[in-house]
């Protein structure tokens, strides 16, 4: 693949990792297919018997710390996990302070109509996270600790297709390491927050705020390009620290500095090693929250917080201070950016005070198109909270994806570029306090910048252990 950017250190082995992996690698995940499979229908049939013996409760919210994904869309409760309380030792823990969170997400994603051959693509995810607070624990108010580390493999279609949007917001490189681990204190009731550790950028600046309720890359995580000024994103996350002022109620500005590592993957395989190689790329980001207080806002929304009417518009930039070379020149330049804006509003709720309506989510970035391959994006959803009239927790989301390449980086003697358009709808099913099921489908024109089409099915499952 043509790379994203261009740079005097090997951005394309960080692309291309990400993106294409290696035939020993295709055919290691093909082994893992149908061990996925059945690991995956063992524990949708012991979940669907749980369904049946545990009548839909309300749930208790707990504090996100994860993302995308991974991030719970909704509280567990006393019966959310499948190995249930530990015989009470869950819940004396959390009294204590201490939070242990142990989960299996997959996607399982068709091509039913492409150019290549219909292929099944499984992506699959074991995560482990604790989480502590320290004031209730020791009393040291204001104090916490996270840490969270997975074992993931599985086929990237996206790669596969040749796609610019990877159909799903998971999939990347076949790993067993610590994703993420940080101290963070909190002063003057959340107003002023600092944290030190290992963390991915992307999981806080670009990030997409209606994350759980899409299933593509770019509104399911992240934005899908910014990775092109370095940005960490997870599960290789980079050294890190960040600071966030909330000076006014519905007002707040943060910024943190991170390793920028060209690859993290094969740099630090195990996340124990904390590599410093390369530059620090900066991201800073302001907010403002109608609606609600700003100190309360977090990264990813859930049910709780979307009650209401309420809503998050961001303004964010990354920068890279090192050098980056144009395919029409030679010579590095000092520096690489971008810059990007988002929106996410409530539309309509039935009533004012509960969660039940319409949102809408839009997102746009740019950086320089002499530097940069995929130089823009666009991203614009709807979603409708608890459209069946079911007892179970249910949404169903409409996504859009722009993607546009710079005619800066066309290869000689071919066709300029196309927009590549993708389109999603999904329905989010909880039919069970452990268990999530998220039925997908996809379309793309225009794959990779040409004129190929493309239609994907599949589903996302995830079960609280």
């Amino acid at each position: 693949m043509i790379p994203l950017a261009t740079t005097d250190y090997p951005v394309n082995e960080q692309v291309a990792k990400r993106w294409s992996p290696s035939p020993f690698a295709r055919l290691r995940r093909e082994r893992l297919y149908m061990r996925g499979w059945q690991l995956r229908f063992r524990l949708l049939l012991w979940c669907a018997l749980w369904a049946f013996a545990f009548p839909a409760n309300s749930q208790i919210l707990q504090e996100e710390t994860l993302s995308g994904p991974d991030s719970h869309e909704t509280g567990q409760g006393p019966h959310g996990h499948l190995f249930g309380d530990w015989g009470g030792e869950r819940t004396r823990l959390l009294e204590r302070g201490v939070r242990f969170d142990f989960q299996y997400i997959s996607d399982s994603l068709w091509n039913i109509k492409s150019e290549q051959k219909e292929r099944f693509a499984s992506w699959n995810r074991f995560r482990g996270t604790v989480d502590i607070d320290f004031g209730t624990l020791t009393g040291l108010q204001g104090l916490f600790f996270h840490a969270t580390a997975l074992w993931q493999a599985g086929g990237n279609l996206g790669a596969y297709l040749g796609l610019l949007t990877s159909p799903s917001g998971m999939s990347s490189e076949n790993t067993c390491r610590l994703d993420s681990w940080w101290f963070e204190k909190r002063w003057l009731d959340q107003r002023i927050t600092a944290r030190v550790g290992q963390f991915a950028g992307q999981d806080f600046y670009g990030a997409q705020h209606y994350a759980a309720s899409f299933i593509f890359e770019p509104m399911g995580y992240a934005l899908g390009n910014l990775f092109t000024t370095f940005e960490s994103f997870d599960p290789p996350s980079t050294p890190a620290m960040e600071i966030r002022v909330v000076p006014l109620h519905n007002f707040y500005v943060k910024s943190m500095v991170a390793a920028a590592v060209s690859s993290p993957f094969s740099q630090n395989p195990t996340g124990l090693v904390p590599q410093f190689n390369g530059t620090p790329v900066s991201v800073s980001e302001i907010g403002f929250t109608p609606g609600k207080k700003a100190s309360a806002v977090r990264a990813f929304d859930n049910v709780e917080s979307r009650k209401g009417y309420s809503g998050l518009y961001q303004f964010g930039a990354s920068y890279n201070p090192g050098k980056f070379t144009s395919p029409g020149s030679a010579t590095p330049r000092s520096g690489n950016y971008l810059l990007y804006w988002m929106a996410s509003q409530t539309l309509w709720r039935v009533d004012p005070k509960e969660a039940k309506g319409l949102d809408a989510t839009f997102a746009y970035d740019w950086s320089p198109p002499s530097v940069n391959r995929n130089y823009t994006l666009l991203t614009t959803g709807l979603r409708f909270n608890e459209p069946l009239p079911l007892r179970i927790h249910n949404t169903m989301s409409l996504g859009y994806v722009r993607n546009s390449l710079s005619p800066q980086f066309v290869p000689p003697g071919t066709p300029p570029w196309k927009t590549e358009n993708g389109v999603e709808f999904n329905a989010l099913l909880d039919p069970a306090p452990m268990l999530l099921v998220q039925p997908v489908i996809q379309y793309y024109a225009n794959v990779g910048g040409r004129t190929q089409r493309a239609v994907v099915f599949g589903f996302r499952t995830k079960v609280e252990f």
